[in-house]
């Protein structure tokens, strides 16, 4: 993203044109500061937290932050602000992902095998009405998160094998003692034999492990769209490019957000600790012990093209969130 370059006050944040000797707001001398506290773009405020008003950084245009929002997009050049602790600053790591499924047609068409031949199998669509239909150009937070899980759980599948060799032997036994239930081999011996199998006769068969990954964890960066946020969905990032809004398509609206950066990094960090619990939880049983460190890091904004749809079903409204780059079902609601 090229344009032009600005000055910003190091001392309030108000951008200054490049010829200023002396803030207009604070009064502080600007050529007394370096050119490098006044224009890099790492360390740069546009402008304090409280600004009604300020100008892209990048070509210039105003920006009015309306209420809430905490990340501001240029609709004329595509720039992203965000809002921090010490006011508004240009986003340092900005992409985007290509629409590839752009037109209503062709995702009314995907809908369709989705919901009536694919993934759902009811036939839905066949029998709703369609209600709303909209391409947006979503806000998220990419944040890089690294978890290690690690867990006490019992050894299940050496207790099975032993209830299953204890079972078989007092079937034989029953049979040799003539089916008699009340002597050698009812039910007393039987919960006895049980009991010394299920404690692996006094040698605890719990076992410890971990596991590790690494995520670029995206977290939707407006709080009313909580549809919108996956789960364990994963964006194509390897087709993601510099964001230039002059490649959207026309007319597709691109959204503001209101959870700033550092909000994102802890949402990332909670949902991925309730990932990696699931995880552990659909691979092992009987979990005596869990406990994950999770830890994050960089940041990236990425705008993603999101068809929202929404159904009435004999009353009942049903929902698609899908990824209008891949055609792939972020989350589905009512279903």
């Amino acid at each position: 993203m090229g344009g032009m370059i600005f000055l910003y006050c190091p001392k309030c944040g108000t951008q200054l044109p490049d010829t200023a000797a002396f803030c207009i707001k604070c009064g502080i001398n600007i050529a007394g500061v370096t050119q490098d506290k006044v224009s890099s773009p790492e360390r740069q405020v546009l402008a304090p937290s409280e600004a009604k008003a300020l100008n892209c950084p990048s070509c210039g245009a105003p920006l009015t932050p309306q209420f809430g929002e905490m990340v501001i997009t240029c609709e004329y050049c595509g720039t992203g602000v965000s809002l921090g602790n010490d006011g508004w600053r240009s986003v340092q790591k900005q992409s985007m992902l290509p629409v590839k499924f752009s037109e209503r047609a062709q995702i009314e068409a995907e809908m369709h095998n989705l919901m009536d031949r694919g993934l759902l199998h009811r036939h839905l669509q066949e029998s709703s009405n369609l209600e709303e239909l909209n391409l947006s150009l979503v806000p998220y937070w990419i944040v890089a998160v690294s978890a290690r899980t690690s867990i006490l759980a019992s050894d299940v599948a050496m207790d099975v094998g032993k209830v299953a060799a204890t079972a078989a032997l007092i079937g034989l036994m029953g049979a040799a003692m003539g089916g008699r239930g009340r002597g050698f081999g009812g039910p007393m011996l039987t919960g006895a034999l049980l009991g010394t199998t299920m404690t692996g006769g006094g040698r605890s068969s719990t076992k410890s492990y971990d596991f590790a990954d690494n995520y670029n964890f995206p977290v939707v960066a407006l709080k009313a769209l909580n549809e919108h946020q996956p789960k364990e969905y994963q964006f194509n990032l390897a087709e993601r490019a510099i964001f230039d809004v002059s490649k959207m398509p026309k007319g597709i609206k691109i959204l503001n957000g209101d959870v700033g950066e550092e909000a994102a990094k802890f949402q990332a960090k909670s949902l991925v600790t309730q990932l990696q619990s699931e995880k552990a939880h659909a691979k092992y049983h009987m979990i005596q012990q869990l406990q994950s460190e999770v830890d994050v890091s960089e940041t990236e904004l990425l705008h993603a093209p999101i068809w929202f749809a929404r159904y009435d079903w004999n009353g009942k409204k049903v929902a698609l969130v899908i990824d209008a780059n891949s055609g792939g079902v972020i989350n589905s609601i009512g279903l």
